[in-house]
């Protein structure tokens, strides 16, 4: 059976998309879009050099004609004039006394968008660091690479370039480089994994893509442990979500290691459930389809470390992804079983539908016990709850560990991946009392974003520094923003790179 579903699988052909090159330039070619970003009338004179004064008076009266107030997100868009077929004027006037990186990324967003049919070049003379608006291009312009449709005739197999055109390109590419490039290509990795349907991307076929994603990265190691694996291990808890599904479950693990890194790791764990029906307690069927983005943390701790790695950050991390697929049949696991758990503690599950809590279960008790963490972070899709609590703006943040959730909170900000620190009231470790097991998956009600938290951290030592970061409204976005089309955001790549760059171990222990 599994031979036929594993053929099934691979009947679908996809057709590879390629991503929008970002090249650097100190002066704009005079051909295509230009995109001009602009916070004030006198800006017009200082970065529009390359316009002769006939051009320069037409934007002019266009941008007085439009009474355009250069509010970051204002587009104005002029046809013809000049050698270039369409200018772009970016409205680029900062929230503070500066634009920030989240803002720059924006503004290079929009300049990807407003030209994404042509070449184009950003003028980003005079902003204060170019490589952030190319990065937030190389987001912006993010298209799912394994499309499933048939290409049109007149598709172009290529995507147009777009030059950023910087005082010091040589700097400025460098500096993307550095940390921008890889970071870009990881979200885009991260989102294509959440974007495949569930008959590609199963515990197994994960695997296969992460091993294909890091070939060639240096400070990497990576082990996956199947079926046979995770029972002399007594990883019980994620055979136990995976026993109804043809599709074994498997626990992945990658750990970087780069120069000049000591001490204890930053483990990363994440939530890989590829498919989620519910199990025996079945979801409604509708919206089902998107439970393929059930694995959405799982990929995210995977895609920050590939980003950490091919950076060559300085750093020690290590990203655990727990993964299965929960499906309902005979052998499936049932309503008011029993499972011993990772290290030995044992779970009452009284749904099969709070399946993120028991696999990231096994996997935060493997993190602690097998690598002594400096910090352990999980994410996951894990509740409806945070979805009603915090919308599509934020994720859930829970920590017991004042200073560590500081710290996500910061890279939160410089991300641009916002979170809402949660409270985890003792009352939450009542509620998920069993007077069977150690303790059960779910609580009689209310709260149960912290509930499902409370129950991961369980299996954490108290003394570890732990923070979980629920994603459930943030991971797929139906509307889309600046740097993140509509579908799969691949959040969390970003706040979690930021975070183990930055982290302090010292200060992640204060309670």
């Amino acid at each position: 059976m599994r031979a036929v579903v594993a053929a099934l699988s691979l009947a679908l052909c996809a057709t590879a998309a390629e991503a929008r090159p970002i090249q650097f330039a100190a002066e704009a070619p005079q051909t295509g879009a230009l995109v001009l970003p602009l916070a004030s009338e006198a800006d017009l004179a200082a970065r529009g050099t390359m316009l002769d004064e006939g051009v320069r008076a037409a934007v002019s009266r266009a941008l007085a004609a439009a009474k355009f107030d250069y509010k970051a997100g204002e587009t104005l868009s002029l046809r013809g004039p000049g050698p270039w077929d369409q200018i772009v004027v970016l409205g680029a006037r900062p929230e503070g006394a500066a634009l920030t990186a989240v803002e720059l990324q924006d503004l290079g967003a929009a300049a990807a968008k407003a030209t994404a049919k042509a070449p184009a070049a950003l003028v980003a003379t005079g902003l204060s660091d170019p490589s952030q608006a190319a990065l937030g291009a190389a987001l912006g312009s993010y298209r799912f690479s394994n499309s499933y449709k048939s290409r049109k005739a007149d598709e172009p197999a290529t995507e147009p370039a777009l030059t950023v055109v910087a005082s010091d390109a040589a700097a400025a590419r460098q500096a993307y480089a550095r940390r921008g490039e890889a970071l870009a290509e990881a979200v885009a990795f991260t989102r294509d994994l959440i974007t495949e349907p569930a008959n590609v991307i199963y515990p197994e076929t994960f695997v296969e893509r992460t091993r294909a994603a890091f070939k060639g990265v240096g400070g990497v190691t990576i082990e996956a442990f199947d079926e046979a694996a995770l029972q002399k291990m007594g990883m019980n808890a994620i055979l136990s979500v995976g026993m109804g599904s043809k599709r074994p479950p498997r626990l992945l693990v990658v750990e970087y290691k780069g120069p000049g890194a000591s001490g204890k790791p930053v483990v990363l764990t994440g939530k890989g459930i590829t498919f989620d029906s519910g199990g025996i307690s079945l979801k409604p069927g509708s919206n089902m389809w998107k439970m393929k983005d059930d694995m959405s943390g799982a990929a995210a701790v995977v895609g920050a470390t590939l980003s950490l790695a091919k950076s060559k950050a300085p750093v020690h991390v290590v990203a655990i992804a727990a993964l299965a697929e929960n499906m309902p049949d005979g052998g499936a696991a049932r309503p008011g079983d029993v499972i011993r758990a990772y290290g030995g503690k044992t779970i009452e599950r009284l749904n099969t539908d709070a399946e993120g809590r028991i696999v990231l279960a096994d996997a935060t008790a493997y993190a602690d016990q097998r690598y002594d963490a400096a910090a352990i972070v999980n994410l996951a899709t894990l509740t409806g709850a945070v979805v009603g609590a915090l919308g599509d703006d934020y994720a859930g943040l829970f920590s017991r560990h004042d200073g560590l959730a500081e710290q996500v909170e910061a890279a939160a900000k410089a991300s641009g991946e916002g979170v809402w620190r949660l409270p985890m009231h003792p009352s939450y470790a009542k509620a998920v009392d069993s007077p069977i097991a150690d303790i059960r998956d779910i609580g009689s009600g209310e709260p149960g974003a912290g509930v499902g938290a409370q129950v991961i951290g369980f299996f954490a030592d108290p003394e570890t520094p732990w923070a979980h970061v629920d994603i459930a409204g943030v991971a797929w976005d139906d509307q889309g923003t600046p740097t993140a089309p509509k579908g799969a955001r691949g959040y969390g790549v970003r706040l979690l790179d930021e975070l183990v760059r930055g982290f302090d171990a010292a200060k992640a222990a204060r309670k």
